[in-house]
């Protein structure tokens, strides 16, 4: 649940940072290619030459895709312009342990395969849920983040579940999850696709749509940006577990080992759990199912093969 009095400050923030940024204008240059840090204090591990992490190294960055209308997973800053939020602070970890500075570009849920196919990016990092179908065209690192399926319906809706969405227009991201999720829960339901999760944010705001399907904490900052003028809450059990994984290219056994490291050492030394502050947990109430409990194998049998499983 959203924690009322703490998402009201973020929009009063938002709102004030949006003004400082139009009075003052600013020479700053857009951060939607580089971070604000991503070179360590310490100096970064030397890898083997011919590896991904040596050929990052020898570039000087890597090239991550994150979500740029998510909050708080990848969203611009009204101020400055610079992509903000916890997959954006994990892959500056990365890059940091990396020593070379990270480059953000925009990956939406449908492009984010393709994107590591084609070399666009080096890594995903877009609230990228792991299923063993995207792992015959990818590979994912040990889980990051765990959320949980849920419904967002205005604060007014007589929706209190999946149960009542027989007959009603339900929102959700071309390529998530949830298309194959809505479609077995509730069969029904009159399902419309969109490319990016501010679309469905549009959309049941005009009233367009009845709900909203995708990822608990997605929906929370959908809460927090629509605020008191269209109240919103999620409703509902949990419909899925959602494991969040780094996606990269496939058969990279190398480099998909140093992501594995470098999360755990994130869950270790601390980093894991002040991104999660920082950026979901001063929003949610309780504690987070934490990634540590989970492992690539368990997020497999939560997603079994629906489309290769005979490849």
């Amino acid at each position: 649940m959203v924690k009322g009095k703490n998402w009201r400050l973020m929009i009063a923030l938002l709102a004030v940072l949006a003004l400082l940024g139009a009075a003052c204008g600013g020479d700053d240059e857009d951060d939607s290619d580089s971070g604000s840090s991503g070179s360590s204090s310490e100096a970064a591990e030397e890898f083997e030459a011919g590896t991904t992490m040596a050929d990052l190294q020898e570039k000087g960055e890597i090239v991550i895709g994150v979500k740029y209308d998510v909050p708080p997973f990848g969203f611009e800053n009204p101020s400055s312009g610079e992509i903000e939020g916890f997959d954006v602070d994990m892959g500056k970890y990365i890059a940091e342990k990396l020593g070379v500075e990270p480059k953000f570009v925009e990956a939406i849920s449908d492009n984010r395969i393709p994107f590591l196919q084609d070399g666009t990016v080096d890594l995903i990092l877009s609230t990228m849920t792991i299923t063993t179908d995207r792992d015959a065209e990818i590979d994912f690192s040990r889980p990051y983040f765990i959320a949980h399926g849920k419904i967002l319906v205005p604060e007014d809706s007589d929706i209190a579940g999946i149960d009542d969405l027989a007959g009603k227009k339900v929102c959700t991201a071309l390529g998530s999850t949830y298309e194959a999720t809505i479609k077995e829960q509730a069969p029904e339901a009159d399902l419309k696709t969109v490319e990016a999760y501010s679309d469905c944010l549009t959309l049941i705001q005009n009233g367009q749509v009845d709900a909203v399907s995708t990822d608990n904490v997605i929906l929370t900052g959908m809460v927090i940006q629509s605020g008191e003028d269209f109240p919103l809450k999620l409703v509902g059990e949990d419909l899925t577990t959602e494991p969040y994984g780094a996606g990269h290219q496939d058969g990279d056994t190398e480099f998909g080992a140093f992501l594995d490291e470098t999360i755990e050492a994130s869950f270790e030394d601390g980093t894991w759990d002040s991104i999660y502050d920082e950026w979901v947990g001063q929003y949610v109430e309780g504690e987070p199912d934490h990634p540590s409990g989970y492992t690539l194998e368990d997020a497999y049998e939560l997603f079994p093969c629906v489309e290769f499983c005979d490849e």
